[in-house]
């Protein structure tokens, strides 16, 4: 194929050379030369080529300054594949002529067959320098380019070439190649879109066209086109790969599936893949293939911190927190400034109880953003757990200065409770009063609040302060015996006339140590520590909350009874809902964010919310309660079908696709989504698939006034 290539090459340059300058030959060379020379051509035209050669040699000896000689006879050589005689001809013939650009191109020809390709790209420059009006000549250049992996200045030369030859075909698919191999993949799709609306019957670049689409993330269009390749060659291993990654991308998972085993059975050590591979059986539940897959990976590729983090998600998913910590602690040796991955790791930790490197992370994770709430908040609630009291209730009130949250409020309260037995233990009773004061003063329903008031009134002498403090905890609880026996010591102590009482601070009787132990609140609170630990970015951050349970020191008796949570959550859903008819809309989010509080697993109370930010035009928050909610429950289509419309008022409409097509998936005769499809696909200028939901969506939707503007839509796309 190279060999053709050059004689056409060759033969182009005489045609252009004879119209250059055309001179017979008799006006150069003796009789005796011509005569050889014309016996030269006859026999090179009944392709005895050695004795061309020959008789061409014996009228170099009769005409040694000859050019055209000389020419014929590189050009003979070059036929007969004697590359080396050929050049040193040329070479010669330069020496006679040293501004014939087509020799140094001819020269060009013959070094790039021998892949000398600094040699030729020299020599078509040279040939460029003489006569640069030979715009086909940026064509070679930019071929040698190409092999030489210079692709961006490939790029420049076959537009220059494209310029003049616009209709060259060969030319724009080396240029959509370059364009593919330099990371130009817009350009790319472009060039390759192109050639294939030119003539897509013989169009054969399904496999660099959909590279080039998949890489701008037109994933649709990409497995179209590969699906194309792999029919014409299902041996292309690479093409199956692209394939496998694209409709993981569009959350086709089981055919994606289907081409990752064709590509694995194809070439088993292909391991770079098995990452993608591994994030796929890991988003299909297939924890335990997983694993195996990311461990296939993580041992010819150890440095790649991503695949320790994934690996620690889905043993987090397992519920297996120690190997979850291992795998994180390794991805942030590779990643140290991974704050998202800190934030996980501090979460685990605390899961774990280990407070002392839950709190190590937290302190990191708010080095660099010190205004998260969420980490503050966790971190408060480890303070408060290590019995760090003091720091723990500074972390509260600075907490309730950015916004009101009933968890803080209890614990705060819970923490002064706390605090206030400790400063009894160090007899520092005028502290310990204002703590217990402060708690009172804050409804707490602990009866420890006012036995630990008994004890400081006891000892600072005010017995009826005292006495009534006693009678308050044993009101709230009569079963504990602790306060009604040492309630009864006091009296007689007071009642006694005696010098040996016993200590009011340390009854004799009762050497029982006051403590108040952190409780585990129910999994699923929008503001436990779970939460506040998960790190952003829509649903898999929200998977990362919900697999966090971390712990809330709330004390067991202040929890509410079921049923008048659930009347509660009616009560403040019922009046969110009022609010928002008379578009008081803040004010709804807030009723609407307090039954949460009670019920945080209600989709449809998450969705409302979403609805109110839609109204007030805060689309990314919007998003995320729409998120929340399909969260919550995956099945839910009115969730995906909003998320939905967000994305595409921002003009995602590869995200709104997405999300309609999960609505369908889930009802199929939700005849909007259908609708919303169709529009997105219009905006693509897919006219063939906007019809096919416009009339499915006149399938399942039979309003006459809506059935009529899609009848006139379709009409018109058709």
């Amino acid at each position: 194929m190279r060999a053709e290539k050059i004689k056409r090459q060759i033969f182009l340059s005489a045609v252009i050379l004879s119209m250059a300058a055309f001179i017979p030959a008799e006006a150069y060379m003796s009789p005796e030369a011509n005569a050889l020379y014309q016996q030269a051509c006859t026999l090179e035209y009944q392709h005895n080529l050695p004795e061309a050669a020959n008789k061409l040699n014996q009228a170099i000896k009769l005409a040694g300054d000859e050019a055209m000689l000389y020419t014929k006879l590189a050009g003979i050589y070059t036929d007969m594949d004697e590359f080396d005689k050929a050049v040193a001809v040329y070479q010669k013939v330069i020496q006679l002529k040293p501004n014939d650009a087509f020799v140094y191109i001819s020269l060009g020809n013959i070094y790039e067959t021998q892949s000398k390709y600094n040699d030729a790209l020299a020599a078509y420059k040279k040939a460029l320098e003489i006569f640069p009006e030979y715009k086909y000549n940026y064509l070679n250049i930019a071929n040698i380019e190409y092999q030489m992996k210079d692709f961006k200045s490939a790029i420049n030369d076959y537009n220059t070439f494209l310029a003049t030859y616009a209709q060259h075909n060969e030319a724009r698919k080396n240029l959509a190649s370059s364009y593919l191999a330099n990371g130009n993949y817009d350009r790319a799709a472009v060039e390759y879109e192109q050639l294939y609306l030119k003539d897509f019957q013989n169009f054969d670049a399904y496999a660099n066209y959909g590279t080039a689409l998949f890489e701008i993330k037109d994933y649709g269009k990409a497995a179209e086109m590969l699906e194309k390749e792999i029919g014409r060659n299902p041996d292309n291993t690479a093409a199956h790969a692209t394939l496998a990654l694209s409709y993981q991308e569009l959350e086709k998972n089981d055919l994606a599936l289907e081409q990752y085993k064709v590509v694995f059975a194809q070439k088993p050590n292909l391991y770079s893949l098995k990452f993608d591979y591994a994030n796929l059986l890991a988003d299909m539940g297939k924890n335990t293939e997983a694993l195996a897959a990311y461990n296939d990976y993580v041992a010819h590729y150890p440095d790649d911190a991503r695949v320790y983090k994934n690996l620690g998600l889905v043993y987090k998913r397992q519920k297996n927190y120690n190997m979850t910590i291992v795998n994180y602690e390794k991805a942030l040796k590779l990643s140290p400034d991974d704050t998202d991955l800190k934030k996980d790791l501090a979460s685990c930790y605390h899961l774990q109880e280990d407070y002392e490197k839950a709190l190590k992370y937290y302190n990191d994770v708010l080095a660099v953003t010190p205004d998260d709430y969420d980490v503050k908040l966790n971190k408060a609630i480890v303070l408060h757990a290590m019995k760090k009291y003091e720091d723990a209730i500074a972390m509260y009130n600075d907490l309730l200065t950015v916004k009101n949250s009933d968890i803080v409020q209890n614990n705060l309260t819970e923490a002064y409770v706390a605090q206030g037995h400790e400063d009894l233990k160090i007899h520092n009773y005028s502290k310990a009063t204002d703590e217990f004061l402060k708690a009172v003063s804050r409804g707490t329903k602990d009866s420890m609040a006012y036995y630990g008031l008994a004890k400081a009134y006891r000892a600072c002498g005010v017995n009826e302060k005292a006495t009534e403090y006693y009678e308050k905890a044993i009101a709230m609880e009569p079963e504990k015996t602790l306060y009604s026996s040492e309630l009864a010591e006091f009296i007689a102590e007071m009642n006694s006339k005696t010098a040996a009482s016993v200590s009011p601070e340390t009854p004799a009787q009762n050497n029982q140590e006051i403590k108040v132990e952190p409780v585990k609140t129910p999994a699923g609170s929008s503001e436990t520590a779970s939460a506040a630990a998960a790190s952003a970015g829509g649903a898999d951050s929200m998977a990362k909350a919900a697999d966090s349970s971390l712990p809330e020191i709330v004390v067991a008796d202040s929890q509410v009874n079921k049923e008048a949570d659930m009347q509660k959550n009616k009560d403040l859903i019922a009046l969110a809902d009022e609010n928002y008819k008379k578009k008081n809309y803040d004010t709804s989010i807030l009723n609407y964010k307090e039954a949460l509080k009670i019920n945080p697993s209600d989709e449809v109370t998450l969705l409302k919310i979403g609805n109110v930010y839609k109204l007030k035009d805060d689309e990314k928050n919007a998003i995320d309660f729409y998120k929340k909610a399909i969260f919550v429950n995956p099945s839910y289509a009115d969730g995906w079908f909003n998320l939905g419309l967000v994305y595409a008022s921002q003009k995602n409409v590869a995200e709104s696709k997405k999300c309609f097509e999960r609505v369908i998936k889930l009802e199929t005769d939700y005849a909007y989504a259908y609708y919303a499809l169709a529009l997105a696909y219009e905006t693509e200028n897919n006219k063939e698939e906007a019809v096919k939901n416009y009339e499915l969506f006149l399938k399942y939707n039979k309003d006459p006034e809506q059935v009529k503007t899609v009848e006139e839509k379709i009409k018109s796309l058709k």
